[in-house]
């Protein structure tokens, strides 16, 4: 089956083998578009291979490293606490003259 969607730049989708990809570019000159897999593969597509593909749109994935190639441990943030937990007025601490 075809696929009837339009490319838009953002947009995610999942092909019939299970793989996750992201529509990153659109040239309406060249008629071709570009895609990124998950795992930061990139491939260019002319929009007639677009409209062949058997595809199924999909929500973004919570888990955006799987193009960047860190583990989730690398982040260098914890990503359990939300930064307006501890929020804290910057005028505390602020030395005063009496």
């Amino acid at each position: 089956m075809a696929t009837e969607y339009e490319p838009r730049i953002g947009d995610w989708y999942r092909t019939v083998t299970g793989d996750n990809f992201e529509i990153v570019a659109l040239d309406a000159d060249d008629e071709t578009l570009e895609i990124q897999y998950f795992d930061g593969t990139v491939e260019e597509l002319d929009m007639d291979t677009w409209y062949e593909l058997n595809i199924e749109p999909i929500e973004p994935p919570e888990d955006w490293s799987g193009s960047m190639d860190i583990a989730r441990d690398d982040y260098g943030v914890d990503l359990e606490t939300r930064s307006g937990d501890v929020w804290a007025n910057p005028l505390d601490n602020l030395d005063r003259e009496d």
